[in-house]
């Protein structure tokens, strides 16, 4: 059996008071979803939808490769607006998820697809 032993930040997401622990090589998305938690909208995963757009409000996150500035303009980088795909956690992260948030969103996504 194979234990994750690499160093944790915490992430909390405001919306649902859940927090989630995510290693600091991955991004804040692939910790929430290792983990089978909701809580950030999920869409390609890798940049190109800006489904995951959240705004850092407490910690810091480090780059894991450009951000589109179709989803994220400059200003709102410089608020703490960011792709919760692009980025990991250098320290405890506090985040909101910035686009329509939806706290069923597995639930609505399962039913629309069985129908």
């Amino acid at each position: 059996m194979m234990f994750d032993t690499r160093p944790k930040m915490t992430v909390h997401v405001a919306q649902t008071g859940e927090s989630f622990p995510c290693a600091g090589d991955e991004s804040l998305l692939q910790g929430m979803l290792r983990l089978g938690r909701n809580g950030i909208p999920v869409g390609c995963v890798n940049g190109g939808c800006g489904i995951c757009k959240v705004r850092v409000t407490d910690g810091q996150c480090r780059s894991l490769g450009p951000i589109s500035r179709a989803h994220v303009s400059a200003e709102e980088e410089a608020q703490g607006f960011t792709l919760a795909c692009r980025v990991a956690p250098v320290t405890a992260v506090r985040l909101e998820v910035a686009g329509k948030f939806e706290k069923p969103f597995r639930k609505g996504f399962a039913a629309a697809a069985n129908t």
